[in-house]
């Protein structure tokens, strides 16, 4: 079974598209994978699917890249959130946010809470197809999780990142689980990071039209800097306007403690982001745009550079890549 584009698994066959502008794709939580083995840059995000090009600025797509099991947790047709490719011991590990909206785990406030989790899939080649591990669970049926990656830290083992939702704990977090080796599977239980409300610069209103933290943890990336500082972006909100900010772990590990930054380090309705570097060596971070029209929210991927030479990520100007109209 094949994954569908936009929200769940579907065997449709699907037009795939040459020379597209990488502005005319509507996409949340672009991931991107400059794989030097094929020497070719591959986008993913929320729906699963797949693109392909060779220099950032025109793409060919949208592929179908992944074979769950029906019979797993799962179910049929999942939902594919926040879709991510890593290249980790001459495999691609394919992290991705599934959703079965047949099971119910729980209710909380009145929210209905589906069966949602981080898992794992893998292939010999980036572009799939992804097929399932030894695992059948990365993290606890009855807690729904998202937006898990990859990091390494200084004990040399792998670690998925992930965070735990706020539908029902109310103040979401952000934390981490070892992995397997071969990333087959999780190792023991899950760590706690840090919470949505650690952050200084996250507001909502509450039930009584007060000011508080804002409850949601989105799109961790982990990433170090030129002096070998370890830092996370991560998103969450400023009222209604999406909004990426920046931690610091002072012991220079995931354990942390984590220091939040007092500002955000993108304009406003930008997010869910991470970085990666272009074939000629440039760093970049890829995240979408996030913007109401005609009451309907549009998602589009850009591109901004950043410098991680100093002790902090700095992001600087929206990247034009050659041959890529400017807009």
């Amino acid at each position: 079974m094949l994954v569908v584009a936009t929200k769940a698994q579907d065997a449709r066959p699907r037009a795939i598209r040459t020379h597209v502008p990488l502005d005319s794709i509507v996409l949340s939580d672009p991931f991107i994978l400059a794989d030097a083995t094929t020497h070719m840059y591959y986008m993913t995000g929320t729906g699963g699917l797949l693109w392909k090009s060779k220099d950032l600025a025109f793409w060919e797509g949208p592929f179908q890249v992944t074979n769950t099991d029906s019979t797993s947790w799962m179910g049929p047709r999942p939902m594919i959130w926040a879709a991510e490719i890593h290249h980790y011991k001459n495999k691609y590990y394919y992290f991705a946010t599934f959703t079965n909206r047949a099971v119910k785990i729980d209710t909380v406030k009145g929210n209905v809470i589906e069966r949602r989790a981080c898992h794992v899939l893998v292939s010999d080649r980036p572009d799939g197809p992804y097929v399932p591990m030894q695992d059948a669970t990365y993290l606890p049926a009855n807690m729904p999780t998202l937006d898990g990656t990859l990091w390494v830290d200084k004990d040399g083992k792998p670690y998925m990142v992930y965070c735990y939702e706020w539908l029902q704990n109310l103040n979401g977090t952000i934390e981490k689980i070892e992995l397997k080796s071969d990333l087959s599977g999780t190792i023991g239980k899950g760590k706690l990071l840090f919470r949505a409300s650690d952050a200084p610069w996250s507001r909502e209103k509450d039930e009584n039209g007060k000011d508080r933290p804002n409850k949601v943890t989105d799109g961790p990336w982990l990433f170090r800097t030129g002096t070998g500082r370890l830092g996370m972006i991560w998103t969450s909100w400023i009222y209604d306007v999406y909004t990426q900010g920046v931690a610091y772990s002072t012991s220079g590990t995931l354990d942390g403690p984590w220091v939040q930054e007092a500002a955000p380090i993108t304009p406003a309705n930008y997010g869910h982001g991470m970085l990666f570097k272009t074939f000629d060596g440039k760093q970049l971070m890829s995240l979408h745009s996030h913007t109401s029209i005609n009451g309907r929210t549009r998602r589009v991927p850009h591109f901004f550079e950043v410098d991680l030479s100093g002790d902090k990520l700095v992001v600087g100007k929206p990247y034009i890549s050659v041959g890529q109209p400017s807009r």
